[in-house]
């Protein structure tokens, strides 16, 4: 009796002040903050994120996770000037990102997936649906294995992780609580989505050029220090107009900043959003992608604003505004003038 009153009074005590883990739970727990966040600002579900996290890292211990902080297995391509090294994945020695943490890595993984052409299909889907997300992966060629999607949904099902397709991040805490209730785990063993940042040093920028369109903005004497932490929070938009990709600028920044935070080049983002200036200033439209020839719908009646803003806010390539129009390049329209966009 006495030697099963202890077996008893063991199992009791550890289910009080213990718990035991799988790897995967582990992974859920940290990293799961990250997914959503990233689910907010590129719309991918962060049930598929962490289900890919889960599978290439083997719950966060790969070589490529311990080493590179390279959670999602994304190779050098042509385009990676950051650190790397060498791996066999596919083939022996292939080249594979390092990052200086895995938030970069979940990033990465996000702009991965929506700044290449053979994936934009997925932006079409419902956010919510992983199932169709882990198909559509498959299809566009993010993995060679056949089982790929079903590996995924299975990794879902299995640790409910669609629970996170339908919070947003502050809620995260609340989630991994009512998913294991029993493990009392510490606020900081979650990862946190932004870390803070040192404001960078001002740099001196020549604020416009002598196109017609920087002659048209207003003037700024000094650029203000962006609010980081804001700025962090900038999430990828689908205008209606094509689905292209755009951001709304919640801060005054400057160029530089969005180049870095979205990996595109400085001269690409002038080019699509026919930019005349560095700076950019809160409530600015910006696009991530070409912006398309013609409308989505026939007019505009102007409310006072630049042919570049009525450009901007129609996802329309300025000179084709233009032409559409029989205006002059750089002359602005009047206050109720009806403007052409198809």
């Amino acid at each position: 009796m006495k030697r099963l009153f202890l077996l008893v009074s063991f199992f009791v005590l550890s289910k009080t002040f213990g718990q035991t883990w799988t790897t995967e739970e582990q992974y859920i727990q940290q990293f799961a903050k990250y997914a959503v966040e990233e689910m907010e600002k590129y719309k991918i579900p962060a049930s598929i994120t962490l289900a890919q996290g889960l599978l290439e890292t083997g719950g966060g211990q790969s070589r490529l996770a311990r080493e590179g902080n390279n959670h999602f297995g994304i190779k050098c391509k042509a385009e990676w000037t950051g650190r790397s090294m060498k791996h066999t994945d596919d083939a022996p020695n292939e080249c594979f990102r390092v990052y200086d943490s895995p938030r970069d890595s979940y990033e990465d993984h996000s702009k991965f997936l929506a700044f290449r052409k053979h994936y934009q299909n997925l932006f079409k889907l419902d956010p919510k649906d992983y199932k169709a997300w882990a198909h559509g992966l498959k299809r566009a060629g993010y993995a060679t294995n056949p089982r790929y999607a079903y590996i995924l949904i299975s990794k879902i099902e299995k640790h409910k992780l669609y629970e996170f397709d339908n919070i947003a991040a502050k809620e995260v805490k609340y989630t991994l609580q009512k998913l294991y209730p029993n493990v009392d785990y510490k606020e900081e063993a979650i990862a946190e989505a932004t870390p803070k940042t040192n404001t960078p040093p001002k740099k001196e920028i020549n604020p416009f050029n002598s196109s017609p369109i920087a002659a048209s903005q207003p003037s700024i004497k000094k650029e203000k220090t962006a609010d980081r932490d804001l700025l962090a929070t900038i999430s990828v938009k689908n205008h209606p107009n094509g689905d292209r990709k755009y951001i709304i600028i919640p801060e005054d920044t400057t160029l530089d900043f969005i180049s870095e935070k979205f990996g595109l080049r400085k001269a690409r983002l002038i080019k699509y959003n026919e930019l005349g200036t560095d700076l950019l200033r809160k409530n600015d439209i910006i696009f991530l992608e070409s912006k398309a020839g013609s409308g989505n719908i026939k007019t505009y009646k102007s409310k006072g604003e630049t042919m570049h803003q009525i450009a901007q806010k129609f996802a329309i390539k300025l000179k084709k505004l233009y032409r559409k129009n029989d205006m002059e390049y750089g002359s602005q329209p009047k206050y109720g003038q009806i403007i052409k966009l198809k």
